[in-house]
């Protein structure tokens, strides 16, 4: 580990109802934290394939005077809990709890950092954390409804369903209408996690704030997408500081093998701008 770096301190936060999450704490060395940071993971398989790329940020963030918390998430990795009995109000629950640890631990702006539907998450609990807060989206989701049908698909491929798309995934909809939790692709999925997924949005939240955009493409020539651009634009209308960023590189949470992106991490330190954060 270089000069100007801690370890992470690993450590168990209560949930208030007799569980606990598994956090990770990156300290800042010498100075108070230019910054607070907290990382919320992405759903399913991708938190998986994303741990390598959140650790390697948080360490250079921490490095460069932000201070990094990671959670997971109930009922993922290491937290206590089923993945099929949380419901998304337990994760959002989660994310303001955990912000109002680090309030605990030093006095700087809050940011929300989100991967993928993590960045759903954020937008849902920024309202309910008592102060502002901005934000730093890696490869955001902007609909959980779709998000959720990509992701019922896997059930749908694993052909455990048979007859047309249409009315198989009717019949898993209607299964979670029911509030009954479904299996796919290995993970027990609840009701009230889907339906809390596919209600989210990446709405502005209100208030003024930073939002930081990083989008990852494997083609030098590519262009920021329109969804991006649209929600982009949609964000700076609301009063938000909006920025996007095209950055080359794989799409690590989707990639066969665990990957690694450096130009996304020299971009986002370069995104947050950290010398005026203060």
């Amino acid at each position: 580990m270089s000069k100007g770096q801690s370890r992470p301190q690993a450590f168990f936060l209560p949930d208030g109802r007799g569980g606990q999450r598994f956090a990770l704490w990156y300290p800042t060395v010498g100075n108070p934290p230019r910054a607070l940071i907290l990382y919320v993971h992405p759903f399913a398989d991708e938190m998986n394939k994303t741990r390598r790329m959140a650790a390697l940020q948080a360490r250079d963030l921490a490095a460069a005077g932000c201070a990094v918390l990671q959670i997971d998430l109930a009922g993922c990795g290491d937290s206590s809990g089923d993945f099929g009995d949380a419901s998304w109000s337990d994760w959002v629950d989660d994310i303001v709890r955990a912000c109002d640890w680090m309030r605990t631990q030093a006095s700087a702006p809050l940011w929300l950092w989100g991967l993928r539907s993590g960045c759903l998450l954020c937008v849902a609990a920024a309202p309910l954390i008592g102060r502002e807060c901005s934000f730093l989206f890696w490869q955001p989701v902007i609909s959980g409804k779709t998000a959720l049908q990509q992701f019922l698909r896997l059930r749908l491929a694993g052909n455990l369903l048979v007859g047309t798309e249409k009315g198989a995934m009717g019949a898993i909809r209607a299964a979670i209408s029911r509030g009954e939790t479904i299996d796919v692709a290995g993970y027990r999925l609840g009701a009230a996690l889907a339906v809390g997924l596919d209600g989210a949005t990446l709405a502005p939240p209100g208030g003024s704030r930073r939002m930081e955009w990083l989008e990852l493409s494997s083609r030098s020539d590519s262009t920021l997408s329109p969804a991006a651009v649209a929600q982009v634009a949609q964000w700076a209308q609301a009063g938000h500081v909006a920025r996007a960023h095209l950055v080359e590189g794989p799409a690590f949470w989707q990639t066969t093998e665990i990957e690694e992106a450096p130009e996304l991490l020299e971009a986002t330190l370069a995104a947050l701008d950290l010398e005026t954060l203060r």
